[in-house]
């Protein structure tokens, strides 16, 4: 079993230099097009983000894309590290055979850990065929392990992309998040750990007895917070979304309350928080067995959505999806089936939403639909009934033919699949961290640095 080391931010110096050589092959133009991480399995094992959408850079650098991102993410800086952006400027032809040796050197260091890194690769003869440039968030924390693999070269290892996600945002200035009724242990530890983490400044709103009940059973200490009191969870939800229109705080939480009690005063036309945009839902997935980010859209919100809705609802998703460095985004839109039936509504707004797209009505996104779940979600199933789709067995985004089947397929894939889930409610004047009562802290965290990341538009 071989071993993998990373390079931390400290460790990195302006000049340090790594080179990889690797002879490629006629399916490495087809698989690199299709997905980065391919390549070196340690891409894999460190659950990247942002390295999709390369069928959208001309030339070699579709190739070089993926090439770039896996050596990376998997040798230099290594694991933990977060592409943000990269670009390439095609110098030459790569063709089969052709062994490529790829040199990544860092160019500049900045705040919150950001390195510049500069991009050359030469072909066998020593001719000059890519050169280019990427920033990256280089790691924090040292790892030095053997690989550990899983079926289909992917690691088991839950939680990962929330970890990248923190990696993302780290450095960047709190929000100033007002929670709302966190009167059990599992919503005030969240608010309480997500604060110890910086990306959120929480003010505590509810009853102050119940609040610091909690705090005692679950042995925290509230000194330095702010606690707003109100006498119940719905006094708390107005006060939450008055302090938001006001400016007094940047970012809602849910706490221990239902949804709905949150929402209500959110959409309210006169006092809440709308905006021109439908107010919708994203549940951000954390698959292990799945090998890249998954979200799901919407499970939370709208019950039975219009055409227009979904239009929203796609379009939100996409937004969300590439300010956390997912350049395109291919979208599934599911239904029981992969073709158009005047039965079946779901199919019918599936491909009137393809039609908006290609109409510029949807944008930034890859769109394709019906799909059924199965074609979405692999290739195989895609090929062996006969789809051909630049979406089929890749998706990042699956919309939901109405809440009731995302909500179900959201838990199904939390208790079987062993995943974990973080929920933002987009479309408002603020992000809103829609965490379940049955969350865990890392699903908590994580609506935290989703919520961070579109505040502060990181990308």
């Amino acid at each position: 079993m071989s071993r993998i080391e990373n390079r931390t931010f400290d460790e990195l110096a302006i000049g340090d230099k790594h080179t990889y050589t690797r002879t490629l092959t006629p399916d490495d133009f087809e698989r690199f097009s299709r997905a980065a991480g391919e390549l070196d399995p340690a891409a894999v094992e460190s659950g990247l983000v942002s390295t999709n959408g390369f069928e959208a850079i001309a030339g070699a650098a579709g190739w070089a894309g993926a090439l770039t991102a896996s050596v990376i993410a998997g040798q230099f800086p290594g694991l933990g590290s977060l592409l943000v952006r990269q670009s390439f400027a095609d110098q030459g032809p790569a063709a089969p055979g052709d062994a490529v040796t790829l040199a990544v050197s860092v160019r500049a260091k900045g705040e919150g850990r950001r390195v510049t890194l500069d991009l050359r690769a030469v072909n066998q003869r020593g001719e000059a065929i890519l050169a280019g440039s990427a920033e990256v968030v280089a790691p924090s924390e040292k790892i030095a392990r053997g690989r550990v693999r899983g079926r289909n070269g992917e690691i088991h290892e839950k939680g990962r992309r929330y970890r990248q996600l923190l990696e993302l945002v780290r450095g960047f200035k709190p929000l100033r998040t007002a929670v709302v009724h966190p009167v059990d242990e599992a919503s005030l530890v969240g608010a309480v750990e997500a604060a110890r983490e910086k990306l959120i400044e929480a003010v505590l709103i509810g009853p102050e007895a119940k609040i610091r009940r909690a705090a005692e059973l679950a042995n925290l200490d509230l000194a330095g917070f702010e606690i707003v009191d109100a006498p119940h969870s719905h006094a708390a939800a107005v006060l939450g979304v008055a302090m938001a229109r006001e400016g007094r705080a940047e970012a809602l939480m849910k706490g221990a309350l239902h949804t709905e009690e949150l929402m209500s005063p959110v959409v309210e036309a006169a006092t809440g928080l709308r905006t021109a945009r439908r107010i919708t839902h994203v549940f951000a997935i954390d698959a292990p067995n799945y090998p890249r980010p998954l979200f799901i859209t919407d499970a939370a919100v709208n019950i039975y959505p219009s055409l227009m809705d979904k239009r929203d609802i796609v379009q939100n998703a996409i937004d969300m999806v590439r300010a956390l460095g997912i350049i395109t985004p291919r979208v599934a839109i599911l239904s029981a089936v992969e073709t158009v039936s005047p039965d079946i509504r779901s199919t019918i707004d599936a491909a009137a939403l393809c039609k908006m797209a290609d109409r510029g009505q949807i944008t930034g996104g890859i769109l394709d639909g019906p799909l059924a779940f199965d074609n979405a979600i692999s290739e195989e199933a895609a090929i062996s009934k006969g789809i051909v789709s630049p979406v089929s067995g890749r998706a990042e985004i699956l919309v939901a033919p109405d809440l009731e089947a995302g909500n179900m397929l959201a838990k199904q894939l939390e208790y079987l699949a062993d995943a974990q889930m973080a929920g933002i409610v987009l479309g408002a004047r603020v992000p809103i961290m829609l965490t379940s009562r049955a969350d865990k802290t890392m699903s908590r965290l994580g609506s935290c640095a989703i919520g961070l990341a579109l505040a502060r538009r990181v990308l």
